[in-house]
């Protein structure tokens, strides 16, 4: 049986393949919501946050929030009310509940709305909560009894990136505080992908930009469609490379090729990207699914501890110095993130956008 995957702009959509070909999803809420034509309302995004924990946490064990705390009790009461629903159950519902948002709206992920489209839906989760929730699907999938696991996307992007407004919205505690806290919560991500263990495929649906690009390095597996691009304009935003691409670009692609894409913001096709190694295979965007999707209901037919423990072995290899590679990222990222240059690049790139 495979269930249908959904997902949002930003982010990549998780699912994993166990033993029976069953497909799990994980599509992350916030750009989910914006992306909806039509507010689903409070009630049903309660709903989806609540069987989103209950598949991945199991029943709700943590303190109430207070009562003045409304958003984060609303959450909380909507996760307690699902009880002992079993992690499948509730996985499956969270899937058909997504399933039934998107196909009312023709089974198509809408296009983001311009101007202060996050003004007109209320999020349940910040972006920096998406990050935590795609760790928190990778630990349990690197627990349970899938044999490998995919990150796609739905609609025309596989990932649009990160937002930049973030940049805009400095906390109490300055933007020192905000870099270094979203410098750990990096680390924490792109651990997540260096000690996965077992296969990795990324099934790249579309454009493709920043942590998502960068990730890749780190990944078993790409197949892109043909319609497919790679950007990664870090110094564009003032800012520096992420993911481990300090290393894996240089290693897959040779330093030439790296420095185009990691320097000079050069955004790659689909082919080139396969001509220098950072994708498998490139399909033709109108057999894109059926092809990849039956090949890799195949691939997770095979011995899962036979695959499990071969990827564990090649990565053995340079786990450390991926470790090593990732701390130095963060490290000059935070950096950059305070510096009067990155501020003013983003500044900038936001001003040649309303000039569009």
């Amino acid at each position: 049986m495979k269930q249908l995957s959904f997902s949002l702009s930003l982010s990549a959509s998780f699912c994993s393949f166990n033993t029976n070909n069953y497909l799990t999803s994980y599509p992350h809420l916030n750009r989910l919501m914006s992306s909806l034509k039509q507010d689903p309302g409070n009630d049903v995004k309660l709903k989806i946050y609540a069987l989103f924990k209950q598949s991945t946490l199991g029943p709700c064990t943590t303190p109430r929030p207070g009562m003045l705390d409304f958003i984060n009790k609303a959450k909380w009461d909507a996760w307690k009310a699902l009880g002992e629903t079993p992690q499948e159950d509730a996985r499956q519902q969270y899937c058909d509940l997504i399933g039934s948002l998107v196909s009312a709206e023709g089974g198509s992920v809408a296009a983001k709305p311009s101007g202060s489209a996050s003004a007109q839906y209320e999020t349940l989760l910040s972006v920096l909560q998406m990050y935590d929730e795609i760790v928190t699907a990778l630990e349990q999938a690197g627990k349970d009894n899938s044999v490998l696991t995919v990150f796609t996307g739905a609609g025309d992007f596989y990932c649009s990136g990160n937002d930049l407004t973030n940049f805009t919205k400095i906390p109490d505690g300055g933007v020192e505080l905000m870099a270094k806290q979203a410098g750990e919560l990096l680390r924490k991500y792109v651990k997540a992908y260096i000690d996965f263990p077992k296969p990795l495929v990324a099934v790249v649906n579309g454009p493709a930009v920043g942590i998502s690009v960068t990730a890749l390095g780190l990944f078993d597996l790409v197949y892109a469609t043909e319609r497919a691009t790679f950007h990664t304009p870090f110094s564009q935003l003032g800012q520096s490379a992420e993911g481990c691409s300090s290393y894996t670009f240089p290693k897959i692609m040779g330093n030439a090729k790296a420095s185009e894409m990691l320097l000079f913001n050069k955004k790659l096709t689909a082919a080139q990207a396969c001509d220098f190694g950072l994708v498998t295979e490139v399909f033709p965007d109108s057999s894109f699914n059926s092809e990849v999707w039956t090949r890799l209901k195949s691939y997770a037919a095979l011995p899962p501890n036979s695959l499990a423990l071969s990827k564990q072995l090649i990565r053995s290899t340079e786990r450390e110095r991926l470790h090593a590679v990732n701390d130095a990222e963060v490290e000059l990222l935070v950096e950059r993130w305070t510096s009067d240059e990155c501020f003013t690049a983003i500044m900038n790139f936001f001003q040649s956008k309303a000039k569009l």
